[in-house]
């Protein structure tokens, strides 16, 4: 009976959440999987066996789950056998009955529950990971090895930590002249930038952010890291990297404590290899390349927790407050002193004054043109401000002024008018009967894309080129005979 009274004030815990949301909706957001689940669901049942032999990694995992597949997880790791299907669902209630078998379809492809006529068990090795996770057991190092104390060289303080992860992060989110003042990200963050589609580089030039990126501009600090994890995670095979010591070695990070050095003795060889890149994403810092000690930063610590990963309020406040003031005369302030927000700021707004903590310029249509050619769409461009809207402007129905929604709009309308291709243009024909002959032909192949009588000459694709030189060919010859 206790059990059943704990499922159902789960299964109704989406009532009590907020008065203005329907059941549906919070049902979706209780099962909405975090983004390394999908990619944990991929890999092999052996990898999975091998990765829940870690107890910080099963413990990471069990963070990640929704509340009902953490209830389910929990009701069984203390049974030392398995539990029939008609007793576990007689603990729920029947119009949650999908909830909770999604929740068993989720934890039985990550081969977490073992489903096996009729009974429900816990996957083996996760089941005593967890239990050694939870209860302090086994010595196998898996939380991390702190380092003594060394007071000649004491570890860099937690401030410390956050302002090293914050240039980091900036510098491997944005490559920019804008931020000329932040360390040059190193080429292993631009190829997984590029690798990932966030940044291109043409002919040489500096990096440029593309549509996707711009996109991913909008997600929150949290979901941003993971997208660059899980693109690490699928570079992690090409690299000839072992992939379960690479996700070992996040989750390891994600339960270290913040501002302790830790040893790097106990790590393998593949996870040695990944402090150099991790130290350029902003996860860990060490005093120097050769150092046996590392500490991570809040980005590390946070990875499978609650917790904000922005290391500091700059940004963090902005972000989920909003900082941009956008008036019907297309003026823009922006209340930041954050240089990666004024960067992306200064890719579709004419930057004007700058100030400690205000910058101010305009939407103008050479300022969105050049946003529209490097792959931003009016749609981006009007989500990102409504996004990151002031509380002020929050008071306002709709929140972004109507007639820059739609000039905006319009400016991408006058750019879509003109559109390039490639082809052949035919021209000086020797009379009329000739340009309408290979006229008529050409439209015989639906390969004319402009003609002009008045002038004798068309315009014809590029893959109907061979087939009208050799047809004029057979002509001109003809008539030299």
């Amino acid at each position: 009976m206790t059990e059943r009274i704990v499922w159902k004030s789960i299964a109704s815990a989406s009532k009590n959440r907020s008065d203005n949301a329907d059941d549906k909706s919070l049902i979706t957001e209780l099962n909405e999987p975090h983004a390394l689940l999908p990619f944990l669901q991929l890999q092999p049942a052996t990898s999975l066996t091998r990765l829940y032999q870690s107890p910080s990694s099963c413990l990471s995992i069990f963070r990640l789950l929704d509340a009902v597949e953490r209830q389910l997880t929990m009701n069984l790791l203390w049974l030392d056998s398995a539990i029939s299907l008609s007793t576990m669902g007689a603990w729920v209630v029947q119009d949650k009955k999908k909830v909770y078998d999604d929740a068993l379809d989720m934890l039985s492809r990550l081969h977490i529950l073992n489903i096996h006529a009729g009974k429900l068990s816990l996957n083996t090795s996760f089941k005593t990971s967890l239990r050694h996770a939870i209860t302090g057991g086994g010595t196998t190092g898996s939380f991390g090895v702190p380092a003594e104390r060394d007071e000649k060289r004491p570890p860099m303080g937690i401030e410390g930590l956050d302002g090293y992860a914050l240039e980091r992060l900036f510098s491997t989110l944005w490559c920019h002249r804008e931020l000329a003042n932040i360390r040059k990200p190193s080429q292993g963050v631009l190829y997984l930038l590029q690798r990932s589609g966030l940044m291109s580089n043409h002919h040489g030039s500096l990096p440029q952010i593309t549509s996707s990126g711009f996109q991913f501009l909008l997600h929150p600090p949290h979901a941003q890291l993971w997208d660059l994890l899980l693109q690490y995670l699928h570079m992690a095979e090409e690299r000839q990297m072992d992939l379960v010591e690479v996700l070992t070695f996040f989750f390891m990070l994600s339960t270290m404590e913040l501002g302790k050095e830790y040893l790097t003795e106990n790590l393998s060889q593949t996870q040695k290899a990944m402090l150099d890149d991790l130290r350029d994403y902003g996860l860990i810092w060490q005093r120097r390349a050769s150092s046996r000690r590392f500490s991570p930063t809040r980005l590390a610590t946070t990875l499978t927790s609650s917790s904000p990963s922005l290391p500091t309020a700059v940004g963090a406040a902005s972000s989920q407050q909003g900082f941009i003031v956008l008036e019907t005369n297309y003026r823009v302030y922006a209340y930041t002193d954050n240089p990666l927000q004024t960067a992306v700021l200064n890719l579709f707004v004419s930057l004007k004054y700058r100030f400690p903590n205000l910058v101010v310029g305009s939407v103008t249509r050479d300022s969105v043109r050049r946003a529209l050619n490097n792959g931003i769409s009016a749609a981006q461009i009007i989500s990102y401000l409504v996004t990151h809207a002031h509380p002020q402007m929050r008071k306002f129905n709709p929140l972004i002024p109507v007639t820059v929604q739609d000039q905006i709009r319009l400016w991408e309308l006058e750019k879509d008018r003109l559109k390039s291709q490639e082809g052949y243009l035919y021209t000086a024909f020797a009379s009329q009967a000739d340009y309408e002959y290979v006229l008529e032909y050409a439209k015989q192949l639906d390969i004319v894309l402009w003609e002009n009588n008045t002038k004798r000459c068309f315009f014809g694709s590029l893959d109907g080129h061979s087939n009208i030189r050799t047809f004029i060919e057979r002509r001109t010859s003809g008539a030299a005979d």
